[in-house]
């Protein structure tokens, strides 16, 4: 059997700095047959220019205005071609192996939507720091409903070394599934382009977990992101990201928070929504327009939510398990070969099983 292609997304905007040492590590992977799609954003730094030197090994889509990282990564997903999708940020140096362990990994199981490498922290020179810092290992949710990447700024110290099943991936480095991106998109796309940049790959995560498709994270796939928005205080992140990220925050739970998770974690979820909207207040004013934009966007979002609710495939009790403080993760184990064989829909026994990360 012939390998399957590989569609390496990558949306730029003013990505000079990072995009050629990028395409070169793409290029220099083993892995083959791949393509290449690139969507430039209205760059105005030097990156279409760098891209020219690319025009025989990459197919180049020019946007004549920023319409965002969910809305260009439409564009390349609906440009490409591959069995596999996998979404690259620019900023993001991936190592020798790197693919072709991602597409071994997603292999184990037809259930496999998603697949995520260990993402390393590094300076945006590129220069890889002599300790190592995890940037991620696949993303987890806690009950407040706030989600966070697995390990991050934790020591590189093998502590993630399992391949196992997560909740989701972060999108600067994930590898999806063809049939579980026809499956879970929506009418505006894969990715929802009203969140415009940030939190769309939590967003994608949770709806294809509530549609039955399964993460798993690959520890030997490695490479390194620049993170250029990090936890943590918020001054040096900018205003329009800070908008995006609280509006998006409200966004994703009009899509696809379910009455049980609601009936469970209320209180936390409710708690730490006043901590967001009091910061705004008092703190972040310039974020209160997010407010307005959920409002513009909230009647896609609604109908949006009633799609997928009719389609969702598994139990409560499932997903509750994903909810926790500490990463929720799954062993890969038995009841792979089981729930591949039913309907799609894992049952409560997964649920039950759910280990979480005790460091």
């Amino acid at each position: 059997m012939e390998p399957a292609l590989v569609s390496i997304t990558v949306v730029t905007y003013n990505s000079g700095r990072y995009i050629a040492r990028c395409l070169d590590a793409v290029f220099q992977q083993e892995y083959r047959p791949l393509e290449v799609i690139v969507v430039d954003n209205a760059s105005q730094d030097d990156s279409l220019a760098i891209l020219a030197r690319y025009k025989h090994r990459i197919r180049l889509i020019q946007n004549d205005r920023n319409s965002g990282f969910a809305a260009g990564q439409n564009q390349a997903i609906a440009a490409s071609h591959g069995q596999w999708v996998l979404t690259l940020n620019a900023d993001v140096l991936v190592q020798p192996g790197f693919i072709g362990r991602l597409v071994e990994t997603g292999d184990l199981e037809a259930g496999v939507g998603v697949v995520c490498g260990k993402l390393l922290r590094i300076g945006r020179d590129f220069t890889i720091p002599d300790e190592p810092r995890i940037d991620s290992t696949g993303i987890y949710f806690t009950p407040a409903m706030r989600h966070f990447d697995r390990g991050w700024n934790e020591p590189d110290d093998h502590r993630f070394a399992q391949t196992e099943y997560v909740f989701g991936a972060c999108a600067a480095a994930a590898l999806y599934r063809r049939e579980m991106i026809a499956d879970v998109s929506l009418a505006d796309g894969f990715f929802d382009p009203d969140f415009f940049a940030y939190r769309e790959d939590a967003d994608v995560a949770w709806r294809a977990q509530l549609l039955g498709w399964h993460c798993i994270y690959s520890p030997e796939a490695l490479a390194y992101h620049v993170r250029s928005v990090v936890p943590g205080p918020r001054p040096a992140v900018p205003a329009v990201l800070k908008m995006h990220s609280v509006k998006n925050r409200f966004l994703m739970r009009v899509k696809n928070m379910t009455g049980d998770l609601c009936r469970r974690y209320w209180l936390q979820a409710t708690a730490r929504d006043l901590l967001v909207i009091g910061g705004c207040l008092l703190c972040e004013p310039a974020s209160l327009p997010a407010f307005w934009h959920l409002a513009l966007c909230l009647s896609r979002a609604l109908a949006k939510r009633r799609h997928i609710m009719q389609r969702r495939r598994v139990p409560d009790e499932y997903l509750a398990g994903w909810f926790h403080t500490s990463p929720a993760r799954r062993p890969v184990g038995p009841w792979v070969s089981e729930a591949a064989a039913g309907s799609g829909v894992v049952g409560n026994g997964f649920a039950r099983s759910l280990a979480v990360e005790d460091r």
